[in-house]
């Protein structure tokens, strides 16, 4: 039995930070930049972005378009509490689906 909380850090957090890593990239940011901004290792941006990580969710075009607006604000220093900005999007995702339900 996964419990939700287990979801949420195995394949919801996962899934969003790989998108907005994703965006990042989008909009002219190097991998090394993209691993300063989420404070992460370059290698786990490399692993995402190569669908090593975070692949397990797809992600709706609402949820996606959250998470564009989300790495424009970034990209333009607009984030002053990411940490609260992502935890946003995953309630949004956890709202609009069963993600964090034990099927």
């Amino acid at each position: 039995m996964k419990l939700p909380c287990q979801m949420i850090v195995w394949d919801v957090l996962p899934a969003i930070r790989a998108a907005i890593a994703e965006e990042l990239i989008n909009c002219g940011l190097s991998q090394q930049e993209v691993a300063k901004q989420l404070d992460m290792a370059p290698s786990a941006v490399s692993q995402y972005l190569s669908k090593k990580r975070g692949y397990r969710i797809v992600l709706e075009d609402d949820m996606k378009a959250s998470i564009r607006e989300l790495a424009e604000d970034m990209k333009e220093n607009r984030v002053d509490d990411l940490a609260s900005r992502i935890c946003a999007i995953c309630k949004q995702l956890r709202e609009e689906g069963q993600q964090c339900s034990n099927d």
